[in-house]
């Protein structure tokens, strides 16, 4: 009986190992379900924070289980162009010179639903450099690493 249960046990764990190791990093397809759902996440509060309507254009995207990472470049959606910062907490970093037209955000799918972990914009340098360690998220989803 003994023999019996231990096989089973090891079947389950084994079993459990399989799937948290056969989570694959991917990139949503453009258009998909999916990938609106993340974006549509990350647009609302930027769009609020920027007071006009955006478009991101990502350089990286990724998707580890409920994990996400995007970074690129935020666009009107009028134009296409940068969006314009002046009415923004970002005027004076851009006048400045010390902000770069760049987004980097972190979601994470929690009871179904996309949500922002963590974002930035315009960072001049690599912000979310450390995120996946603060964050626990899966290193394989960054474009980089610490």
């Amino acid at each position: 009986m003994f023999r019996k249960i231990t096989i089973f046990l090891i079947f389950i764990f084994s079993c459990t190992l399989v799937d948290v190791f056969a989570q694959r990093t991917y990139t949503p397809e453009k258009g998909s379900v999916e990938r609106k759902a993340i974006l549509n996440s990350l647009r609302l509060p930027v769009e609020k924070e920027l007071k006009q309507k955006i478009v991101f254009n990502a350089d990286h995207f990724k998707v580890q289980g409920n994990w996400a990472f995007i970074s690129g470049s935020p666009q009107t959606s009028s134009s296409g162009r940068r969006p314009d910062y002046r009415n923004t907490p970002y005027r004076d970093a851009v006048d400045s010179g010390a902000f770069d037209n760049n987004f980097f955000a972190l979601l994470k799918k929690t009871s179904g639903k996309w949500k922002v972990v963590k974002r930035a914009l315009g960072c001049t340098d690599v912000c979310a450099l450390d995120w996946s360690s603060i964050y626990n998220a899966p290193k394989a989803i960054f474009p980089y690493n610490e």
